[in-house]
């Protein structure tokens, strides 16, 4: 099971969004409007993200891995309310 860090609920909160871990067995969070409804889960289990990187090898190699992400996923992570936008602004 995925540890939601500190860094991924900060960044839910400035989005106006709750998150919990996922129910779906391949997913880290599942992502909720404030009224409590489902918008959709994000971040494949068995992929690091900025805030492990972060936590495992420090800030350097975090940011040198969250440029790496945001060129790989341009296209999906600008599409406002999606499951790549929502990844890249909670968990990059």
């Amino acid at each position: 099971m995925y540890e939601i860090l500190p860094y991924s609920y900060k960044q839910a909160k400035k989005l106006g969004v709750k998150i919990q871990p996922s129910r779906k067995k391949n997913k880290k969070i599942d992502v909720f409007d404030w009224n409590g409804y489902y918008i959709c889960s994000i971040g494949a289990l068995g992929y690091f993200d900025y805030p492990t990187f972060y936590h495992l090898y420090g800030k350097e190699y975090a940011d040198y891995k969250r440029n790496l992400y945001k060129s790989r996923h341009q296209k999906d992570r600008m599409v406002l309310g999606s499951p790549g936008y929502y990844a890249d602004k909670i968990l990059w």
